[in-house]
């Protein structure tokens, strides 16, 4: 029980980190401002956060699947990730927003407007579920934790579901912020939205070192014998 805590702590902080509910807040109150309707708002927030579950959540279940289909061993992905999630940690401690959630280029912009502009189920799609979401960093983060049954004592069925669950929490809490958007911006303030995601930031780049740490370890162990 008590691996099972831990294992569950580290996983939501992992996922609260890389997905980052406050200051994804503003973003969609930016995307939505132009419906008109709640109900419309509400259905935009529903559909993203269950499009992001399903993404994530094939993932985990098809994980190694995956890696044995492309040649990629557990602690390839594991290094990687480490890696990619530390360049998104390091960008958020820095007050910028990653490249990796949130492209910038004028023609993504453009995009997105035009989608604003169009249908809300578009917006749902791109960008809300992916890549703000269920972004390549929020995918790296759950198959490392779904792979790394050495750090958390427990057996690859009950890791996945534990990581399944704790996203599904993270989805719900997701949708709560974004429902509740314009009054946490009003309450909190764009200040405390700032330092929030610096210390969300700082949480990542811990992450993603241990992850390394853990996929070197696991390649010293897989080709030395240590």
């Amino acid at each position: 029980m008590n691996e099972i805590i831990a294992f569950s702590g580290t996983v939501f902080m992992g996922f609260f980190a890389i997905m980052n509910p406050i200051a994804n807040t503003p973003v969609f109150v930016s995307l939505t401002k132009n419906f008109d309707k709640d109900s419309k708002i509400r259905l935009t927030a529903f559909k993203a956060v269950f499009y992001a579950f399903i993404i994530v959540a094939a993932f985990c279940i098809g994980g190694h699947f995956i890696f044995k289909l492309f040649g990629i061993t557990l602690p390839a992905f594991q290094i990687t990730g480490g890696i990619l999630l530390f360049t998104v940690g390091i960008q958020m401690l820095h007050g910028k927003a990653s490249h990796v959630q949130y492209p910038s280029t004028d023609k993504h912009k453009e995009s997105v407007q035009k989608q604003v502009d169009d249908a809300s189920g578009s917006v749902a799609i791109s960008p809300l579920a992916i890549p703000i979401l269920a972004g390549p960093g929020t995918i790296a983060t759950a198959m490392n934790f779904v792979g790394g049954t050495q750090s958390s004592g427990l057996d690859d069925f009950s890791q996945t579901i534990v990581v399944i669950i704790i996203f599904a929490l993270m989805c719900l809490v997701s949708f709560l912020m974004f429902i509740g958007a314009e009054k946490i911006i009003r309450l909190l303030g764009n200040g405390i939205i700032n330092v929030v995601s610096r210390i969300m930031g700082l949480i990542l780049a811990v992450i993603s070192v241990q992850m390394v740490i853990a996929g070197i370890n696991n390649v010293l162990k897989m080709y030395y014998k240590i």
